[in-house]
């Protein structure tokens, strides 16, 4: 799995940090626009079942529709994943 490079990420604190030290974490909003994305084997070329996947963090999964990138990401904890993806495969 390759890492995503995040050198070139915007970052912001986050608004729950404080001044005084604690509490202080930063979020970036458009890293994964740094990611890449994979089409799902599963997706065809008549415009359907178009799912695509960032790979590259250890711990999360972003998915997107590949028709309308720009709509939106869900993203799914790695685990909760591995077991959606095995009870399709089972099915």
């Amino acid at each position: 799995m390759r890492a995503i490079d995040l050198s070139n990420v915007t970052w912001r604190k986050s608004s729950y940090s404080n001044t005084t030290g604690g509490d202080c974490v930063e979020v970036s909003d458009d890293f994964l626009s740094h990611a890449t994305w994979r089409k799902s084997s599963h997706s065809n070329t008549t415009g359907g079942e178009c799912l695509e996947v960032a790979e590259g963090d250890p711990a999360v999964v972003p998915v997107r529709d590949s028709k309308d990138p720009g709509r939106g990401v869900l993203v799914f904890e790695l685990g909760v994943w591995t077991r959606f993806v095995g009870s399709l495969k089972r099915s």
